[in-house]
């Protein structure tokens, strides 16, 4: 398997119909390319996936930022695999490669927030040495 950073516009909305998955509120790759060009420029977000066959089939949106908190580290803001490749190692691919990344950028810690309806991920998190040590809290305005 061999990540690829969506770098071209092309790859950005070759990777969209794997985003939708797990973000179906953004409603076309055109949205979806501008959202990830606002991230991209605000905040330094990136956008890697795996393919299968030549199609894209899991992808992961992150960024390395610094916090006072947590000091310097890579906050995953999305990780999806399609459900028909679930189970056969592109989202750890995905997620060991930005461990990796982390470490080469001096990240002191990985972070992501998961769903709390997202328990498959949450096994999948446990299993790869992810700790809860936080809760996440949101109100809509």
């Amino acid at each position: 398997m061999i990540v690829k950073l969506a770098e071209t516009d092309a790859d950005v909305a070759r990777v969209y119909p794997v985003m939708r998955e797990l973000r179906p509120h953004v409603k076309s790759a055109d949205e979806f390319l501008a959202r990830v060009r606002r991230q991209q420029a605000g905040s330094g977000w990136r956008l890697i996936y795996v393919e299968d066959a030549g199609a894209p089939v899991a992808a992961a949106g992150f960024r390395v930022c610094e916090w006072l908190a947590w000091g310097r580290a890579l906050y995953v803001d999305d990780l999806i695999c399609l459900e028909t490749h679930r189970g056969k190692g592109f989202a750890e691919e995905l997620m060991r490669w930005m461990e990796a990344a982390a470490r080469a950028e001096g990240c002191a810690e990985f972070h992501l927030d998961s769903g709390t309806h997202r328990l498959g991920a949450h096994r999948f998190y446990h299993r790869l040495k992810l700790a809860i040590t936080s809760f996440h809290f949101q109100k809509r305005l």
